[in-house]
């Protein structure tokens, strides 16, 4: 990857981050950094209306698209919560008779978007998801959770918890009824997102966690933490080091959790901070499950990720840290950066060598 030239900074001046890529790549940033700015008001409120023209819905599709076919189910009736499901699907030969498909392991993603933006039906989660469930060949549950600051918190967790009550139904399994889907195993179930996706699976974890017996069929064996968003009132070294850098900044994060935070509540609330002493109830129990965590060495909220991976060793938690020292946030939904193909590739291990140890008797408790 090419990465444009670096001119001298005048005295004074704050050097911007420059991390690795093609001038085109940066364009294209600026051009995401530019939308979310201009639709965001100072009053706490979104311009919805223009958001829906920049980032339009794509449509799920039934014939497999590289492998990969998908559809869209109700999860929750009562609060019209709607989920994509993504699911491996090989076309068979004219003359030939497909095999009967195995059950697939089941991951329950959350997307990125600042718990604001964006949506499943979002081209570049469309995207993402699909090839997650091409390389991990599992199915996909992305979740089109209730956004900020509509639905303030704990409205995306309660969806998380919904969209495992609906897994929960064996008559779920065939992803809703529809044909050509094949079985899901519950009991293969991970949680997995990015950015404020990976803070939702985190707490939809600790609330599984907290009840997993009210659970017949699902269990949890992984949680896939990319990137996560957390935070708290101070302001850490990557955060001031890296301000500026694409996708994130200290002024759009702090929007960010004004608009998700119940009314009247600051960042030393357990939605933000993990390490707030009401933030323990489910991390405790043993049936949270391993973690593997994504970081990035441009991406601001590095820090408190690291701090999130400590927390959890200190718990007696099973976690594994891949770090992408010349990643942004949210890398890899661009398929410009190869760091993303690596990033699938150990999704894809992790849940293979979790689904062994549950098949083999391995709780989803960390080690």
């Amino acid at each position: 990857m090419s990465s444009d030239d670096t001119t001298p900074t005048p005295p004074g001046r704050k050097t911007k981050p420059k991390p690795p890529m093609s001038r085109l790549m940066r364009l294209s940033l600026k051009a995401v950094d530019w939308a979310t700015d201009a639709t965001r008001r100072a009053d706490g409120t979104l311009n919805r209306l223009a958001l829906s023209v920049l980032d339009p819905r794509v449509p799920a599709f039934s014939s497999p698209c590289r492998g990969v076919a998908s559809r869209d189910v109700l999860v929750h009736p009562p609060t019209r919560l709607r989920a994509r499901l993504f699911y491996p699907s090989a076309a068979a030969g004219k003359d030939e008779r497909p095999p009967p498909p195995r059950p697939l392991p089941v991951i329950v993603f959350f997307h990125g978007g600042g718990f604001a933006f964006l949506s499943a039906a979002s081209a570049a989660y469309d995207a993402a998801c699909r090839r997650i469930a091409r390389y991990a060949s599992a199915a996909v549950l992305s979740v089109d959770y209730r956004r900020a600051p509509e639905h303030r918190c704990p409205a995306a967790y309660d969806d998380g918890i919904a969209a495992l009550r609906y897994l929960d139904d064996p008559k779920n399994h065939h992803g809703g009824g529809g044909g050509g889907v094949p079985p899901l195993d519950a009991a293969r179930c991970y949680l997995a997102g990015d950015s404020a996706g990976g803070n939702i699976a985190h707490h939809v974890a600790r609330r599984y966690a907290c009840d997993a017996a009210a659970f017949e069929n699902v269990r949890v064996a992984g949680l896939v933490a990319i990137q996560p968003f957390f935070g708290g009132e101070e302001r850490t070294d990557s955060e001031l080091r890296l301000d500026g850098a694409p996708i994130v900044t200290v002024s759009r994060t702090d929007w960010m959790w004004r608009a998700f935070l119940p009314d009247g509540c600051d960042r030393t609330h357990e939605a933000a901070n993990f390490a707030a002493p009401s933030a323990a109830s489910g991390v405790d129990s043993p049936a949270f499950p391993p973690v593997l965590l994504a970081i990035g060495g441009y991406d601001p909220l590095q820090d408190w990720q690291r701090r999130y991976a400590e927390m959890l060793r200190g718990k007696g938690k099973d976690v594994r840290v891949f770090e992408y020292p010349n990643a942004i946030h949210a890398f890899y939904v661009f398929p410009a950066f190869d760091d993303g193909r690596d990033l699938m590739i150990r999704i894809a291990e992790f849940v293979a060598e979790s689904a062994a140890a549950t098949a083999g008797g391995g709780g989803g408790g960390g080690e």
